[in-house]
């Protein structure tokens, strides 16, 4: 017998070795640097403390994940915001919970 498993765990996103520096200075080339780059550094810091005291990388790999994923995704939300798409429609959910009440 033996102390092998007999799944192969799940190994979580790993970005390259590189990425979150790469990552920091396409943030920093971003026109919402003032904002994007102090969140970051906030979110990474955190993260960082994090896996001191867990001996896990989990929390860095998120970070870096997701703030790809908002830069990523960013050139299409200004798209939308400049097409100028007209919100005033808007349903209020909350508002229409209240009046059924």
């Amino acid at each position: 017998m033996t102390a092998q498993h007999h799944h192969a765990p799940v190994v979580p996103y790993a970005p390259a070795p590189g990425a979150p520096a790469e990552l920091l200075a396409q943030l920093r080339a971003d026109r919402r640097a003032s904002t994007w780059v102090p969140a970051f550094e906030r979110e990474w810091a955190a993260a960082l403390e994090e896996s001191r005291r867990t001996f896990s990388l989990g929390g860095l790999y998120e970070v870096v994940q997701e703030w790809q994923g908002r830069l990523a995704s960013a050139p299409a939300v200004d798209a939308f915001v400049a097409s100028g798409y007209d919100d005033s429609q808007f349903i209020d959910m909350a508002e229409l919970r209240g009046r059924r009440r």
